[in-house]
């Protein structure tokens, strides 16, 4: 599951990423952040996947916190995944990116997405509307 708020531990990207799968390659790890537009900023930091994020990741926008969120999601490989607005806290361009990584993992797993925003739902199959209490299809 990847929430709207991503939730971090004072440690390094990397251990917080681990958390997904312990026993991760640095190639997963790095695959999972490229697929979640994350891994370009982790490089540009001096300590990169070392690096620290503070409590609760305060060292971090929301946006990158979210997208380590979202990386955690694809590192588990998990058979369905649940995601509450996961493009909320990021730009468009990040947003085209992200998109696209869960258009490539749609082939292989089940995705749940929840979002106000047009241009996120614009990758599903199929959409339902919450209006006044009621669901539509």
């Amino acid at each position: 599951m990847v929430s709207q708020t991503t939730y971090l531990f004072d440690t390094t990207i990397e251990e917080n990423l681990r958390i997904a799968k312990p026993d991760a390659t640095r190639g997963e790890l790095e695959d999972a952040c490229r697929q979640a537009s994350v891994h370009d900023f982790i490089m540009t930091l001096p300590d990169g996947y070392r690096t620290r994020v503070g409590a609760l990741g305060s060292n971090l926008s929301a946006g990158e916190r979210q997208r380590i969120g979202l990386a955690r999601a694809f590192l588990r490989d998990s058979d369905f995944i649940l995601l509450d607005e996961p493009t909320s806290n990021v730009d468009s361009i990040n947003e085209g990116i992200i998109l696209k990584a869960l258009l490539a993992q749609k082939k292989k797993r089940g995705i749940l997405l929840v979002s106000h925003r047009e241009s996120t739902m614009a990758i599903a199959d199929r959409v339902y509307r919450m209006e006044k209490g009621r669901l539509y299809g």
